[in-house]
Parts: structure tokens; C-alpha cells; sequence
């Protein structure tokens, strides 16, 4: 057996045993990848914000909208690695081949139809979302990114497949690759070659496409993943198509809620406070984003652990492996908060330089609120992996649209709106509604595990 089929080999036995050991190892390259993620978020938003509060408001426009064509690919992904892990789980080696196969025809079809529906549609949404005097930055920012997304989606896809194998390292490797050479590339293309926002664009657009060569290598090239991608090996199949969007749909849905999120929240901070309110609120939560970090490692990695033991039929697996990622999220989750809370200040200061330093007391006020937010996210995060990994991902829709549209979007606009409470009025409402959402998603999750270990029993 050579080297490469060991490696196989020990990324299957790895997510197949030991789910405490599978769990932790699965979680970290994961935790260190979205880390860099976030890194190279917070360097486009820092080194916009030397550009002034139109253009880091600029961004913080674009995002919600390139979160839901990235959304997509990140559905494609999980529906990938949901299928893919119960493939292995159920020992069906052709079956892991194909659904690989399927989810890379699904990011091509994806990937050209949305970017030309952005093309044509974003001058439109920035006017309905009140972009304002920030619209041309954020039309000569947004055109660039959408017009490759292919090479975004690819990478998160890509990496979905390798996650599903258990090979997260190199996973890790292409995330890192796409981070670093963004927090490079930004100044030289932003400043030195005073390209402006376009030139933080055109960062993201070249880091994304020489990860998306390297994963080409690894996949197609030098062929040493435990998944076959041999075109040979695959053979449509709507069975296969249905099970990948059962989740990928859902999923997509939910990132598309979160845009919509974004949107709102963006929308009532205008109304309340204007574009100044938009770009604290942009600098906050990227800062709130980097607490939520090992939450995401651990989701991710409990995602694919529920798949392999679904498969297998071995849900008692199952629900050890879910009360122990919840103990961790919960335990982290207080760690991050203390540190957030006691450091808020000197934290916002990266965000307040030049003509934006006048929002680092807001930044950092709004840092202290918002911690309370990550044990909401903790709660529906987790509870969100666990459908997505049993293949239920409608269920895990309801649960965020509960959280997000029905219980944070309507309290924020009764809060800040309604009652007149203004920006803070906002914050609590987004801070209240997601943790009350949180609590929901843990208790529906809490009720499935049973009625699922109790079905099984019975059928016995």
C-alpha cells in the first residue's frame, strides 16, 4: 500500500471512529481555515476603510449580496458532504464517486448563471437597499467579484469534498492559500496601484483563482483523494441530484436569509442613524464574525461525523457526537465573549484610522452588545449541521427562517423602528432575537435526537 492510499485509508478510519477524536481533528483545520477567511475579510475591510465610511459602507452593501451566490456553493458543499459522508458510512465507494461528480456539474451551472443575473440586477438592488452616495463604489466593487464567481464557488465546493473524506488539511491549505494572498495583494492592488475599492476586488478575484488551481491539481491532476472525480465514473442521476439539493436548497435558502438579514438590518440603520451606522455595524459584526470561528469548525466537522453515522445507522453515535459539539460550542463560546467584552476597545481600533477613527466607541459599544449573539449562534448553528448531516435540510431552514427573519429582523424593526429606540434599538433586537432563535433550534434538535433513537429501537 503506498503512502497516498494510507492517507486515504487514515482520513476514513478517522471520521468513522472515535467521534471525540474525529470531532477535535476534523475541527481545528477548519477553525485555522475560517480564521484566515475572516483575516482576509477584516484586511478588505481594513485597508477600505482608509478610503473613507462610503466605501467600507460599500462593502458592507456587496456582502449580503455575494454572501448568497457564495451561499450557494457553500449549499452545494454541505449537500455534498452530507451525501458523500453517508456514502462512506453506508461502505458505498461508487456512490461517494458520483455524488462528487454531481455537485461539480451543480457549481458550473451555478456559477454562470449568477453571474449574469447579478450583472444585470445589482444597479437595481443597491437603489431598493439605499446604497445612496455609496453606490458607484459599490457597483465598481460588486461587478468584479460576481462576474467570477466560479472560481468562489469552486473553492468552497472543492473543499466541501475533501471535508467529506476527511482530509480537512488540505482543505485547510486551499482557504489559507485564498486568505493569505488576499491580505497581500490588497494594499499593493488598493493603494500602491491606486485602483481604489476595484483593487481590493481584483485581490479577492486572483487569490480565489489560484486556489482554485491548486484544488484542480489535487482532484483532477495527481488523482490522490480517496474520491475518484474520473469522468468516467459518473452517471446522472436524479436520485443523487435530489438528495445533494435537499440540502444544498435549504442550505443556500438560509445564507440567502442571512443576506436578507443583512439587508433589513442594514436598511433600518439608514432610516435610523445613515450610512455612518452601516459602517460601524460592518466593522462590528466582522469583529463578532472572527468569536464565531470555532463554532463554524466544530459545525463543520459534526456535519460530516452525523453523515458517516447516519449512514451507519449508529445513532447513538449520533447523539453523543452532538451533545459533545455543544458542550464545546457553549465552553468557547463563553471563552470568546470575556475576551471580546474585556478587549472591545483596543479590538476596534483597527477599524479606526484616518477619516473613520470617529467609529471606535461605536465599533466597540456595539462589540459588547453583540457578544451575547454568540450563544444564539452556538444553539442554531449546531442544530442546523445535525439536519444538514441527516440529509433534512428543510428542517434546518424553518429553523434559521424562525431565528432570523421571524424572531431578529421583526424585533429589530419593533425595537429601533416602532418604538423609536434607534440604532441600539436595532442591536437588540438583532441580539435578542437571535439568542430566543438559538434556544428554539437546540430544543427541536433535542426532541429529534430522541424521537430518532426511539423510532429505531421500536423498528428493531
Amino acid at each position: 500500500m503506498n503512502s497516498e492510499d494510507r492517507g486515504n485509508n487514515s482520513n476514513i478510519e478517522l471520521i468513522t471512529g472515535d467521534y471525540k477524536q474525529a470531532i477535535k481533528k476534523l475541527a481545528w483545520p477548519m477553525m485555522v481555515s475560517m480564521f484566515l477567511v475572516m483575516a482576509y475579510n477584516l484586511a478588505d475591510s481594513i485597508w477600505v476603510a482608509g478610503l473613507g465610511s462610503d466605501a467600507l459602507a460599500a462593502i458592507g452593501f456587496i456582502t449580503p449580496l455575494f454572501m448568497i451566490l457564495v451561499g450557494l456553493g457553500n449549499g452545494v458543499g454541505a449537500g455534498a458532504n452530507s451525501l458523500i459522508a453517508r456514502y462512506i458510512g453506508a461502505k458505498d465507494k461508487d456512490g461517494v464517486n458520483n455524488a462528487a461528480l454531481h455537485s461539480l456539474v451543480l457549481t458550473l451551472i451555478i456559477s454562470i448563471l449568477g453571474s449574469v443575473v447579478m450583472y444585470i440586477i445589482l444597479p437595481t438592488l443597491l437603489e431598493i437597499m439605499g446604497a445612496g452616495s455609496s453606490t458607484q463604489l459599490a457597483l465598481d466593487y460588486g461587478n468584479i467579484v460576481f462576474m467570477f464567481m466560479i472560481v468562489f464557488i469552486y473553492s468552497n465546493v472543492g473543499a466541501a469534498i475533501l471535508r467529506s473524506e476527511g482530509d480537512v488539511t488540505r482543505a485547510m491549505y486551499v482557504m489559507a492559500i485564498t486568505a493569505i494572498l488576499n491580505i497581500v495583494l490588497d494594499p499593493i492592488f488598493i493603494y500602491i496601484l491606486g485602483m481604489g475599492i476595484a483593487g481590493a476586488a481584483w485581490a479577492t478575484v486572483i487569490s480565489a483563482t489560484v486556489s482554485c488551481a491548486v484544488l484542480l491539481y489535487w482532484m483532477h491532476v495527481k488523482k490522490d483523494t480517496f474520491i475518484d472525480l474520473t469522468l468516467s465514473n459518473y452517471h446522472t442521476s436524479g436520485y443523487i441530484y435530489k438528495n445533494i439539493l435537499t440540502v444544498a436548497i435549504p442550505s443556500t435558502a438560509e445564507n440567502l436569509i442571512f443576506s436578507v438579514l443583512g439587508i433589513c438590518i442594514n436598511y433600518f440603520l439608514v432610516i435610523v442613524s445613515g450610512n455612518v451606522a452601516v459602517a460601524t455595524y460592518t466593522a462590528g459584526m466582522r469583529l463578532i464574525q472572527l468569536s464565531m470561528i470555532p463554532l463554524v469548525g466544530f459545525g463543520t466537522a459534526l456535519l460530516t461525523v452525523i453523515g458517516v453515522s447516519y449512514g451507519a445507522h449508529d445513532f447513538k453515535r449520533l447523539n453523543d457526537s452532538f451533545y459533545y459539539t455543544l458542550k464545546l460550542g457553549l465552553l468557547i463560546s463563553t471563552i470568546m465573549a470575556v475576551i471580546f467584552y474585556i478587549f472591545a476597545p483596543q479590538i476596534s481600533i483597527i477599524f479606526a484610522y484616518g477619516s473613520t477613527a470617529s467609529l471606535a466607541p461605536r465599533i466597540a459599544s456595539l462589540i459588547r452588545l453583540m457578544i451575547i449573539f454568540i450563544y444564539g449562534v452556538c444553539l442554531g448553528m449546531l442544530g442546523a449541521m445535525l439536519f444538514q448531516g441527516v440529509g433534512k435540510g428543510f428542517t434546518s431552514l424553518t429553523l434559521t427562517f424562525i431565528r432570523a427573519l421571524l424572531l431578529e429582523v421583526v424585533v429589530a424593526y419593533i425595537l429601533g423602528i416602532v418604538f423609536g429606540m434607534g440604532e441600539q434599538g436595532v442591536y437588540l433586537g438583532v441580539v435578542s432575537g437571535g439568542l430566543l432563535g438559538g434556544i428554539i433550534s437546540f430544543l427541536y434538535s433535542r426532541f429529534y435526537i430522541s424521537r430518532l433513537e426511539h423510532n429505531y429501537t421500536q423498528s428493531k
